[in-house]
């Protein structure tokens, strides 16, 4: 009998309805319910562990859309990506250089954020004092109102108008699918809003020096080999990693 290859999608149902099987034999060997649902104090669903598990899995999935969509991430690695095309650099600072700062200023800017997270949901869910959902909606209050606060009104009443759902009584009671897409097109708008200013100086620099050749009538000469090592002087002068990540961190009121 001829065996066909699995494609992608088809070896990832099959590697998870293998994973569930083995979960499901080995829960059922040690005596233990595989998919139960009890209903606890208040109403609140609980789920028995190999469930907790699963949802735990798929959701790291989303973790790094989470990370670019909803912290302060897509703002900086914008910023410094118009930054390098300013200076004229196409591979200096490299891509992993420029999204490992990212990363970590955006773990710097997100600590108190996160910090909250742990404290209200994170501990109390692992010490056993609240169930799976509650812990996440408790998680989602800091980080409702860092969003809340970093996005424009007229980003909110764009995508209101745009899930054609009754307005909400207040900020509070916004649903995640429309404050997402709000919060990520403000951080878009005051990223390329933050590169236009790091533009100008850098552009003032390119439009002398072609000047200049010009007038000596070097026209073969390209401006950019002449204006780069004024570029990189002036921005080691002005100490300029220090001022963009500053005013990033200041954007964010810290």
């Amino acid at each position: 009998m001829r065996a066909y290859p699995l494609s992608g999608c088809r070896r990832c149902a099959f590697l998870g309805i293998v994973s569930l099987g083995s979960m499901g034999s080995v829960a059922h060997a040690a005596g233990v319910p595989l998919m139960t649902m009890s209903v606890g104090s208040g109403g609140a669903q609980e789920y028995t562990v190999p469930i907790q598990i699963l949802i735990i899995m798929g959701a790291l999935t989303l973790l790094p859309a989470a990370l670019m969509m909803m912290t302060c991430f897509a703002r900086i690695i914008i910023v410094f990506s118009l930054m390098r095309q300013a200076l004229g650099l196409q591979q200096s600072p490299s891509n992993q250089v420029l999204i490992g700062l990212a990363l970590f200023l955006t773990f710097f800017i997100m600590r108190p954020v996160f910090d909250q997270i742990n404290t209200q949901a994170l501990q109390p869910y692992l010490d056993g004092q609240m169930p799976a959902m509650q812990a996440v909606d408790r998680a989602e209050v800091p980080l409702r109102q860092f969003m809340l606060k970093q996005t424009r009104q007229d980003d909110l009443a764009l995508f209101e108008r745009l899930s054609h759902q009754p307005k909400p009584q207040t900020l509070n009671d916004l649903p995640m699918t429309t404050l997402i897409p709000a919060f990520a097109t403000s951080e878009m708008k005051t990223a390329f809003e933050i590169g236009f200013l790091i533009f100008i100086p850098f552009m003032i620099i390119d439009l002398v020096v072609a000047s200049v050749l010009m007038a000596m009538g070097m026209m073969m000469l390209s401006p950019l080999v002449i204006s780069l090592p004024f570029k990189l002087m002036l921005f080691v002068m002005i100490d300029g990693w220090a001022m963009i990540m500053g005013t990033l961190a200041a954007s964010y009121g810290l």
